[in-house]
C-alpha cells in the first residue's frame, strides 16, 4: 500500500488538469505500483455553491478525479476542512463526481452512516477496510454528517472519537486489515498534539493496523503503537502554495504479508516550486528529507518496533 498527503488543484496546480494523465507527475509510478494507493483530496469538486465563511476556499473541476485515477490512486479521503468549502451544493457535486468517475471515497457522505462507513478492497485474498475521519474544528458543527444531513466523519469530541472507533471495530469484524486515514493536528507543528494521540490510541484499541494522517503542512513522525503503525503526518503532496516550510514530503509505503504489517518505508519527495508536484528525491536531497523524517519520531511517543 502507498499513501500520499494532501492533494488539490487550484492556482499553480490547476493547470496540471490540462492533462489529467500526467497531473501527479513521476510520483505516479510509486502510487500505481502499489496494490492500494490513497491520498487526501482536499477540495470541493464542483463549479457551483456559495463560499463558506472561512479564509481559504479550494475547488476543482471533475477532471480532478481523472487525475487521481491516472496516478494509480485507488481511494481518496474527503474527511478534511475543504470538502464543504462551497457548502452542501459543493459537497453533493463532489460526491456525485466521485461516483461518476468510479473513484471510491471515504470520510464524507449523504448521512453519518455513509460518512463513517469503510470502503472495502480484496487484495490477493486479503480483505482490507479503509476509513477516514477529520479532527479539524473550523465549522465542524455545521459540517459534521448527521442522520439527516450530509457531511464529514469527525473524531473531535469524546463522543465522536468513540463513534469513529466503533466504526473501526465494526470494519475489523468484516476485514483482515483496517486502515484509518486522518486529517488532524496543529498547522506547522511537527509533533502530534494530545487529540491526535488520543484518537490514535482509540483506533489501535479498536483494531486498526495502520493509522495515517495529514493536514499540518509539515511532516510528522511515525512508529508503532503496540501492533498498530501510526504515521502522524505526511504533509502536503500535490499542493498549490510554494511554502519553504512544507515542500519536504514523501510517500509512506507499507507491505502486508497476509494480515500482518511486515515492512514500512518512507520514500522522500520534494514539492516542485513551479508545478506543485511531489518529485521523488534522490542523492543528498533524499538523505536530508529521510533524516529529517526519522528525527521526528522523538516527540510522538511511538516505538521503533511493534510490541
Amino acid at each position: 500500500m502507498a499513501f500520499g498527503g494532501d492533494v488539490h488543484f487550484i492556482e499553480r496546480t490547476l493547470t496540471l488538469l490540462d492533462d489529467p494523465a500526467t497531473a501527479f507527475g513521476p510520483v505516479s509510478a510509486i502510487l500505481g505500483g502499489a496494490d492500494l494507493a490513497m491520498v487526501n483530496l482536499e477540495t470541493a469538486v464542483t463549479t457551483r455553491g456559495t463560499p463558506e465563511p472561512k479564509q481559504f476556499h479550494f475547488r476543482a473541476p471533475p477532471t480532478a478525479y481523472a487525475a487521481v485515477k491516472a496516478a494509480g490512486v485507488d481511494v481518496v479521503s474527503l474527511a478534511n476542512n475543504h470538502t464543504l468549502d462551497y457548502g452542501q451544493v459543493g459537497l453533493a457535486d463532489t460526491l456525485d463526481a466521485a461516483a461518476a468517475a468510479g473513484v471510491p471515497i471515504v470520510g464524507a457522505g449523504t448521512s453519518a452512516s455513509a460518512a463513517y462507513a469503510p470502503a472495502f478492497f480484496t487484495i490477493k485474498g486479503v480483505r482490507v477496510a479503509v476509513l477516514a475521519f477529520t479532527q479539524i474544528t473550523e465549522l465542524a458543527s455545521t459540517w459534521v454528517a448527521t442522520d439527516t444531513r450530509p457531511g464529514l466523519a469527525m473524531a473531535i469530541s469524546d463522543a465522536q472519537i468513540a463513534q469513529a472507533a466503533a466504526a473501526v471495530a465494526s470494519a475489523k469484524a468484516q476485514a483482515d486489515i483496517v486502515v484509518v486515514f486522518m486529517h488532524w493536528g496543529q498547522e506547522y507543528n511537527e509533533c502530534p498534539i494530545a487529540l491526535q494521540k488520543t484518537a490514535a490510541q482509540a483506533f489501535a484499541t479498536a483494531g486498526a493496523a495502520l493509522v495515517v494522517g495529514t493536514h499540518v503542512h509539515v511532516m510528522q513522525g511515525d512508529g508503532w503503537l503496540g501492533r498498530t503503525f501510526v504515521a502522524y503526518g505526511l504533509s502536503n503532496f500535490v499542493w498549490w502554495y510554494n511554502d519553504a516550510q512544507s515542500n519536504d514530503t514523501g510517500v509512506l509505503r507499507v507491505t502486508f504479508t497476509g494480515p500482518v504489517l511486515s515492512q514500512v518505508e518512507f520514500l522522500p519527495a520534494y514539492i516542485d516550486r513551479t508545478t506543485g508536484q511531489p518529485i521523488p528525491s534522490s542523492g543528498d536531497e533524499a538523505a536530508r528529507i529521510s533524516a529529517k523524517h526519522a528525527s521526528l519520531r522523538g516527540c510522538t511517543g511511538l516505538a521503533s518496533a511493534p510490541s
